[in-house]
């Protein structure tokens, strides 16, 4: 078996990692030091510094000799890169390959999530064999071993369960979920929720306000995804409250430390000009309030969020926006947004 896996950034260099145990793999970057350096010195020092990659991993910089003859795509770049990146690659996939994207956004200006842009890319492809992996998983801390649990979902239950083989480590944990419209959803807006949880650390407060956001962006996670399709138990599991945990409580969380940083008073142009990595809620908020408002579903905390990076809003000022809003019941919209998403 041949394993491509598309982008070389750190979650897809540790999942080119935890691959090549099973099955040979091809990692592309468009970066030829970073190949260079994955097939000499086994590192990718500019993404994961310190960490060893297995001898078996190699890189390229060419997607034709990535993909060409691969039985597995995994799609490692993230949500604004995809198509891009997979139409320059398109001819090389077979029309059957399962394709698994690891992004956790929504593509700005269309609204998609990454496997309806795969889709849309590969057209005639099988939409029964094209999923996402996705779940609690900070790329330093899975590459260094340490036990972590992570969602394939896609629709055919075969191939979910031969990808589950091929993912599973004993430190890498994989369950199945046939969800791939609640699981991309919850992966979009954790995100989103990370900026807002990164915020109110960086404006100092504590424990009981982080409690409270995470409660309440958990709802509103839910009530978008119960709208556009998603199942509920998916927003209880791994790639829901999981993930939403994860990424907004740690501080190797990339969205965190971009609404940590707004929180200190940085512009959000200096923080991102900083960073060598993406953090995808900066781009896919918006997306996600626009597939919010056609579909009716009240997100305060993700408004706020947008008002921040979009709109010049000042972080001390989501936090009165938030607290004084009407007064409701905690389920307020859940069952509205529930018989939507089962019509």
């Amino acid at each position: 078996m041949k394993v491509a896996v598309v982008g070389a950034g750190s979650w897809g260099t540790t999942v080119a990692g935890i691959v090549s145990a099973h099955a040979d793999t091809m990692l592309w970057s468009r970066q030829a030091e970073v190949a260079e350096s994955v097939n000499t010195d086994h590192t990718n020092p500019g993404y994961l510094p310190d960490a060893v990659l297995p001898d078996d991993l190699v890189a390229s910089t060419s997607l034709e000799e990535t993909l060409r003859d691969a039985d597995v795509v995994v799609m490692g770049v993230p949500s604004h890169g995809i198509r891009d990146v997979l139409t320059s690659g398109s001819g090389w996939v077979g029309s059957s390959t399962p394709v698994v994207s690891l992004a956790k956004g929504v593509e700005r200006g269309t609204n998609l999530r990454g496997t309806q842009v795969i889709l849309e890319v590969l057209e005639g492809h099988d939409p029964q064999t094209v999923g996402v992996l996705t779940g609690p998983n900070l790329a330093r801390e899975v590459v260094e071993g340490q036990p972590a649990a992570s969602v394939i979902a896609m629709a055919n239950e075969s191939v979910a369960q031969d990808l589950q083989a091929l993912f599973m480590t004993p430190t890498f944990r994989v369950y199945t979920n046939p969800d791939v419209v609640g699981c991309e959803i919850a992966g979009a807006l954790k995100n989103v929720m990370a900026i807002a949880a990164g915020i109110a650390s960086g404006l100092g407060y504590g424990d009981n306000t982080m409690a409270a956001l995470l409660t309440r962006g958990l709802a509103e996670l839910t009530r978008l995804g119960l709208a556009v399709g998603g199942h509920a138990l998916t927003f209880g599991g791994l790639a829901g409250v999981g993930d939403l945990i994860a990424t907004c409580t740690s501080e190797k969380s990339r969205n965190r430390t971009v609404g940590y940083e707004l929180g200190k008073g940085r512009s959000l142009d200096e923080i991102t000009s900083s960073m060598n990595m993406v953090a995808e809620g900066v781009k896919s908020t918006a997306a996600v309030l626009e597939i919010a408002r056609a579909n009716e579903v009240e997100m305060p905390i993700a408004e706020q969020v947008g008002a921040v990076l979009y709109d010049g809003r000042a972080p001390r000022d989501i936090v009165p926006a938030l607290m004084m809003r009407e007064a409701t019941s905690e389920g307020h919209g859940m069952a509205e947004a529930r018989r939507r998403g089962s019509t």
